[in-house]
């Protein structure tokens, strides 16, 4: 990635690297929200959310293409029926210094054109690390539970919510007659280490941290698990509320809280000035290590509850609040190996095997060292003395070696050229227009890369890929961990393979005669798919949905898209053209593309997989439908198709479908319980119709 500034980019510069960080931070917020297993610091996720906004503030052209990176966290798991939250449930920007947090309140006063002599009071109130969540009450009674998911749907947990002891069923008091409390489920530090020893003693994998054990017992399709972990909860924030508010201010709201019955946090205050603020995060701060629960940081708020309807939102934040995170915490230790990783889209990730050291309360034996630039920049060697840190409390990393106590043979690590994995080719792939290597090596193996498999198989199998219903991740694991299926076209024989087996099946845990022979019937479904789905199924590094659907139409066949891509990777110049002249495939898009089908590993499972799949032409775009060449979106809940299905007839019909409503939009086709996106409509004059108009529209 370009660390230029970003004034001093090209616009198409400035475009493959906004790609980039889109598809790197929607990764990462997968990872966090939805897996409950963060990959990068807090801090460095802040920075790529930084960069992306400072590209897109001076290059307004990419607003266009810029929907679902809006959203906050990552889209709600198919394991959950899914909640729509009747106001959106945002994030916050942070801030890391007291000039910051200063910047921070001018900013406001600014924007209220509030005078310095003025009183301008902020609630300041603990940053509990863990697992957002938000609880409707009708007439005082709990009636849905939902984590923040993408923060405009999340997931239904209530079932669990309900075996949290600390959560009332029944509000006390005089409440609203609709109130959506939010707040944050959590685990007690002395709770989770217990917890972890009833883990290890059951010969199960211990939890990394609080934040992950809560996250991962409230998201348990099983409710009694959730109710045999200890979790808790503290009340700091609401969504809707009918009825008259309790209180007209921040703080006001957060006592009517603890009235209702509501757990609240005893460290929040309101602060009458800049230095209050700073003086009650220098108290929780100090009091951080005998809280008995993890927090990373200080949450500000405008107290007035007028001031902060008219302060707003900025993207996905609110202007009136930031959160002031608390600095990472180091040690000192031994840095006894490097050992390189593979994920699924074949990184290389440089891990470091320390000495075990504890840092801010928990064990470190393990150390991201990021990528092979960062170890040269660092010139981290084996055998060095290391200073390591808890960054946003998540996950450590090395901040620097201790060049003084080097022993005399501690030599400069070389990076493996070769996928360590399956011995393939690895990679740094070059921006053409700026000469510049990316940070990431890569295996270029694709498919046949053991490291790589599982997460690929997952991936061919998925939703938007060849959909292959009763193939889940779990079930992929369990294959895989047995040989059954290795590679995408083991999928395509487990039918026959398991006819002559003498270990069926229908005889493994989890299964039985129905279920075995429902699966195969799926993936005898799926032995037809339509283009669009086979190339994305492949997994290909950079071609998403869209990128898979252009190539479709271009190319028409994966045997055409095949040649053009093998000439391209013989050093073919018209080939090579054939694919950076489509529409919205640039040449960082083109380079993977070339790279995939220049090895013979790859080739060599697309024929074996040709030999049970055939790919089908998409259907021929209609030149002249009523919505040809209009921008469509759809929201709420739609009754007589589902949003796959929607979006598959507009384009089949013409139209572009857009993730979020702008001046741009065309027609908004709004279900039962649209929010957000039915005000931006109405806000930008743009037509709003029901689902059954829309078939009238287009005449179905």
């Amino acid at each position: 990635m370009s660390k230029r500034l970003v004034d001093q980019l090209l616009p198409m510069e400035a475009h493959i690297e906004w790609r980039t960080l889109a598809d790197e931070i929607a990764a990462h917020d997968i990872r966090y929200h939805q897996k409950d297993a963060p990959s990068i610091s807090d801090a460095a996720y802040d920075a790529l959310r930084q960069r992306y906004d400072a590209l897109l503030a001076a290059f307004p052209e990419l607003q266009k293409e810029a929907t679902t990176i809006a959203r906050v966290g990552a889209k709600p798991s198919e394991k959950f029926s899914k909640v729509r939250h009747a106001v959106p449930m945002l994030s916050l920007a942070n801030t890391f210094s007291d000039e910051e947090v200063g910047e921070f309140v001018d900013r406001v006063r600014r924007f209220l054109d509030w005078p310095d002599s003025q009183e301008l009071a902020f609630t300041a109130e603990p940053k509990i690390d863990g697992l957002s969540c938000s609880i409707r009450y009708e007439n005082g009674v709990m009636k849905v539970a939902a984590t923040r998911g993408d923060g405009e749907e999340g997931e239904d947990v209530t079932a669990n919510v309900r075996t949290i002891r600390s959560i009332p069923h029944q509000l006390q008091g005089h409440a609203p007659d609709v109130i959506e409390i939010r707040g944050e489920v959590y685990m007690a530090t002395e709770d989770f280490l217990a917890l972890n020893a009833r883990q290890e003693a059951e010969g199960k994998p211990p939890f990394a941290n609080p934040r992950n054990a809560a996250a991962g017992s409230l998201r348990q399709l099983d409710p009694n698990i959730t109710a045999s972990r200890p979790l808790k909860f503290f009340a700091y924030a609401w969504g809707q509320i009918e009825g008259p508010m309790p209180s007209d201010t921040q703080s006001g709201m957060v006592l009517a809280f603890a009235a209702m019955g509501l757990p609240t946090n005893a460290l929040t205050r309101r602060c009458a000035s800049l230095s209050d603020m700073i003086a009650h995060y220098r108290l929780i701060e100090e009091n951080r290590p005998t809280l008995g629960y993890d927090i990373d940081g200080v949450v500000y708020k405008v107290d007035d509850l007028a001031l902060q309807q008219r302060l707003g939102f900025i993207a996905r934040s609110p202007r009136w609040a930031t959160a002031r995170k608390f600095p990472a915490e180091q040690a000192r230790t031994l840095l006894l190996g490097i050992d390189i990783q593979v994920g699924r889209t074949g990184a290389l990730t440089p891990v470091a095997k320390l000495h075990p050291v504890t840092v801010g309360g928990v064990v470190v034996s393990n150390a991201t060292l990021h990528n092979e630039d960062e170890i040269a920049r660092k010139d981290v060697r084996i055998g060095d003395t290391v200073i390591v840190q808890r960054a946003g409390d998540v996950i450590p990393q090395i901040v620097s070696a201790v060049v003084e106590k080097r022993p005399a043979d501690a030599k400069p690590y070389v990076f493996p050229h070769l996928c360590p994995a399956c011995g393939s080719h690895a990679v740094r792939e070059t921006d053409p227009k700026t000469g510049e290597p990316e940070a990431v090596r890569r295996c270029t193996a694709g498919l046949i890369c053991p490291a790589q498999a599982t997460e690929r198989l997952k991936h061919f199998a998925s939703r938007n890929a060849f959909d292959i219903e009763g193939l889940g991740d779990k079930q992929i694991e369990g294959f895989y961990a047995d040989g059954l299926i290795t590679r995408p076209r083991d999928i395509f024989t487990l039918e026959e393979r398991d006819a002559h087996s003498l270990k069926k099946l229908k005889d493994r845990e989890g299964f039985g005669a129905l279920s075995v022979k429902k699966l195969f019937d799926a993936i005898s479904e799926r032995k037809s798919v339509t283009l669009n789905r086979f190339i994305f199924a492949l997994g290909i590094r950079h071609v998403g949905e869209t990128t898979a659907k252009q190539l479709a139409r271009h190319f028409g066949s994966i045997e055409r898209l095949r040649e053009v891509a093998v000439k391209a990777s013989e050093d073919g110049e018209a080939a090579k053209a054939e694919l950076t002249d489509i529409d919205g495939i640039g040449p960082i898009v083109a380079g993977s593309i070339v790279d995939f089908f220049g090895e013979t590993h790859n080739l060599e499972e697309l024929d074996a997989l040709m030999t049970h799949v055939t790919p089908e032409p998409l259907q021929a775009v209609a030149a002249a439908s009523p919505v040809s060449g209009k921008t469509v979106v759809f929201t709420g809940s739609l009754e007589r198709m589902t949003r796959e299905e929607a979006k598959a007839m507009a384009e089949r019909l013409g139209a572009k479908v857009s993730g979020s409503v702008s001046k741009k939009t065309d027609l908004v086709v709004a279900g039962p319980g649209a929010g957000s996106k039915l005000e931006d409509a109405r806000k930008h004059g743009v037509e709003v119709i029901t689902e059954d108009e829309w078939f009238e529209r287009v005449g179905k």
